[in-house]
């Protein structure tokens, strides 16, 4: 008994900790092109397209968050919400779908992503436009494409080209200068990771505008720098398997990522270890 009340003493700590960071967030807007913005918060990166059209929104962060990035949104534009794409089920680009939902929005993913909400038992700002493999979305003078990626950062993940302002949106399979959470468990793998950008590399050009999921504002050229290191770190975890090193070996040989290691791309969720792990298991496990 004494455990357990422990337990939920330090769960509501936690949470009164979360929201009291949350309630500190200052929402910063970044333009990107004439009519594309990105939004920084907490959580993944916000992607806002305006114009004649109404306002279309990539993501939407906490729950809690809502009423800031509305009043983000709304400096930009006094048009309605038409749509919000979510580029996967993660809650730090989720959690805002059933107040944006209430505010008039349409909630677009793909098809995984209706699926990891509905399972996890949402009932509100659940997608009400699915795809499997692309669409295109029409808005404010340009198409913008919408394309899944295959077992990348999770099962659901698609990026977004908006083709006439030159942006890309790549949600969580860009971690701009940090290294990257592949999701495992929600069917990610370092080779579908890497896919996706090789990807998304043929779709750019050099002046393209690159919204990370997480980080700065990027382009081409520290795209296909992130592609690098993935492929070296995936190549140096394949060297280790290939001798019969175990998981435990190779998640404490710390040579496996010393030269990203040195250039600080450990963060709060994902350190070196953390990689070496995801890695490993997305090459051994069927």
């Amino acid at each position: 008994m004494k455990t357990l009340k422990l337990f939920l003493s330090l769960l509501f700590v936690s949470a009164l900790t979360t929201i009291s960071a949350q309630n500190d967030v200052t929402i910063k807007t970044i333009p990107v092109s004439n009519n594309v913005y990105m939004l920084i918060g907490q959580g993944g990166n916000i992607g806002v397209s305006i114009g004649d059209d109404g306002v279309f929104v990539i993501d939407d962060q906490f729950a809690q968050l809502t009423p800031k990035i509305l009043a983000a949104i709304k400096k930009l534009s006094d048009k309605s919400i038409q749509f919000v794409v979510n580029t996967h089920y993660h809650g730090d680009h989720t959690g805002g779908n059933a107040n944006m939902e209430k505010a008039g929005a349409k909630i677009i993913a793909h098809d995984n992503v209706y699926k990891r909400l509905s399972e996890g038992k949402a009932t509100e700002g659940l997608p009400v436009i699915t795809f499997n493999d692309k669409l295109s979305v029409h808005m404010n003078g340009e198409q913008v494409l919408v394309f899944h990626v295959d077992n990348a950062h999770t099962d659901g993940d698609a990026m977004l080209y908006f083709t006439e302002s030159n942006v890309l949106h790549t949600g969580d399979n860009y971690f701009h200068k940090r290294y990257p959470y592949i999701d495992v468990n929600s069917g990610g793998s370092i080779d579908g990771y890497i896919d996706a950008v090789k990807m998304a590399l043929i779709v750019i050009d050099e002046n393209t505008k690159i919204i990370p999921g997480h980080g700065n504002l990027s382009n081409k050229a520290e795209y296909a720098a992130f592609l690098e290191m993935l492929t070296k770190l995936r190549a140096n975890v394949q060297a280790e398997i290939d001798k019969g090193k175990t998981e435990a070996e190779v998640v404490a040989n710390t040579a496996i990522t010393k030269q990203y290691d040195e250039l600080n791309y450990s963060w709060n969720f994902i350190n070196s270890e953390k990689i070496r792990r995801a890695i490993y298991k997305s090459l051994t496990e069927d």
